[in-house]
């Protein structure tokens, strides 16, 4: 093979098996990613990607991670893996310097040790001893490409969900590493942010850079691609299940059966028709008192507040009133780091408003314990770690419940809300050892499980593929049916229009209709 044709990243994994696991996570996988091409790789939750994301990036080390078949060749360099002691061992840091890695978690791509923007984006530089003059203007580059640039002295952690991602993209970028593997790098972002995003792998790929695309959607990005790899889990392991030019794969079954999302376009369905009804099916019901009731609130975050995407002081609702019925579902959408997930934590007592009032029920929550209004108001927030801390995926459920209706009621109700998610094989499992999308799912659960008079959701498409966005919608009917209110912010703007009664859009501190 000759120069000019060799891949700059070639995987050839006979079997991949994590250390404590008698199941390989994936088996028989092969990837060719070349200079300036885009390869997707993509499968439902569960499929392996991450894993094999991972593996490619060299954050999971044969020998140190798991035990591994197969052959990794970065450029000339070529490494054998028999699954023994004697295998070699990836130098993590040299192959950073070579093999960029964006993933699923954007936090943690980020080095947490730096106080700015600016700063974060030029640790990688840094550590390759790029010139300080070099580095100012890669810096600035790059936060102009992915619109960061208005950031550039803020602090990482104040960043909105959608600006962390496109800050994890821009550090992975700046460097100009020979491959860049992407874990859904389009998550959370609003439209513009998803543009920015592509724009720069566009150019990455014009300069030569091989980008493997990570994804649970054949979406627009996808589709850019020249060449397409379907996982999909058989007998328990991640395999290849089709593979070649997406006008080849578009239309397999295995494509089908792996729970890809299939977005509006030439030779797909679009969500609305892999999912469960339209709002014309549902009623809210308008007749009732509203379920819940936002009037005239106006918040601000204080200096000892830090607030993703605005400055301490700076005022983030202004005078906005929201009632949403029994039975309806409202969506909410807006650009990222306009207070969405501000919005949505005014619903349960997590944030107090600076003026107005928040009613659930008729009744004011002023003066009310947030875990008392919790009872009433479920909210599912936009990283599901952050509400996820128990031993077992059962316990995480039932733990909200067990006090307020007793242990065997709550185990009951816990199950339930399980089977309504599709993880009731998953019960005993750690939740950490879930797949993301997973681990989304079991978030939702633990919000059904209290059947709250409203549902406040936060991003929860994100991640989820086919079958879990059908779960989802379930679960949000049959919460409705009951007379449930649901609340839930989103920039899948095909799925709000799908399943929504009404669509609003959050900028400069005010609700109007989309």
């Amino acid at each position: 093979m000759s120069a000019t044709t060799r891949p700059a990243l070639l995987a050839r994994i006979g079997s991949f098996t994590f250390h404590g696991d008698t199941r390989p996570v994936l088996r028989n996988v092969s990837l060719s990613a070349a200079p300036g091409r885009l390869t997707a790789v993509l499968g439902g939750s569960g499929s392996g990607k991450t894993t094999l994301g991972k593996l490619l990036a060299g954050w999971l080390r044969a020998g140190h991670a798991g035990s591994l078949s197969g052959s990794l060749e970065l450029g000339a360099a070529r490494l054998e893996f028999h699954g023994g002691a004697d295998d070699p061992r990836i130098d993590p840091a040299a192959w950073s310097r070579r093999v960029g890695f964006v993933p699923q978690d954007a936090a943690a791509m980020l080095s947490s040790v730096r106080s700015t923007v600016a700063e974060e984006l030029a640790f990688g530089l840094e550590n390759r001893g790029v010139p300080r003059e070099d580095m100012r203007r890669d810096v600035t580059r790059t936060a102009v490409l992915t619109g960061l640039d208005r950031f550039l002295d803020r602090d990482p952690s104040t960043l909105s969900g959608g600006e962390l991602r496109r800050l994890a993209v821009a550090c992975a970028a700046i460097t100009g590493p020979d491959v860049l593997v992407l874990d859904e790098p389009l998550a959370s972002l609003d439209g513009a942010g998803a543009s920015q995003v592509r724009d720069l792998i566009r150019g990455l790929l014009d300069a030569g850079t091989a980008v493997v695309l990570l994804s649970q959607a054949a979406d627009g990005l996808a589709r850019e691609a020249s060449h397409w790899i379907v996982l999909d889990r058989h007998s328990g392991s991640g395999t290849v299940t089709a593979s070649g030019p997406p006008a080849q794969v578009a239309g397999s079954a295995e494509l089908d059966r792996a729970g890809v999302v299939l977005p509006d376009g030439p030779g797909f369905d679009g969500p609305g028709a892999a999912g469960h009804g339209v709002p014309g099916a549902r009623t809210a019901l308008s007749g009732a008192p509203a379920a819940l009731e936002l009037t005239g609130i106006g918040f601000r975050y204080g200096a000892a507040n830090k607030r993703p995407s605005t400055r301490p002081g700076e005022q983030v609702l202004r005078d906005l009133d929201l009632a949403v019925q029994p039975g309806e579902i409202v969506a909410v959408t807006g650009p990222n780091g306009t207070g969405k997930s501000t919005l949505l934590r005014h619903f349960n007592g997590l944030l107090r408003p600076t003026s107005g009032d928040v009613l659930v029920g008729g009744t004011s929550i002023a003066g009310s314990p947030t875990g008392r209004v919790a009872a009433s108001v479920g909210l599912l927030f936009q990283h599901p770690r952050d509400q996820l801390f128990e031993r077992t995926v059962l316990r995480e459920v039932s733990f909200g419940i067990r006090r307020l209706i007793g242990a065997e009621a709550a185990g009951t109700r816990a199950l339930e809300a399980l089977a309504a998610v599709g993880l009731s094989g998953a019960a005993e499992a750690h939740p950490a050892e879930l797949p993301a999308s997973q681990q989304r799912l079991l978030a939702l659960a633990t919000v059904l499980a209290r059947e709250p008079s409203v549902l406040a959701l936060d991003e929860p498409t994100v991640g989820l593929d086919r079958h879990g966005l059908e779960r989802l919608g379930q679960a949000v009917d049959a919460a409705t049916a009951r007379g449930a209110a649901v609340v839930l912010v989103t920039h899948d703007l095909a799925y709000a229009r799908a399943h929504a009664h009404r669509i609003l859009e959050l900028d400069g501190g005010r609700l109007r209709e989309v």
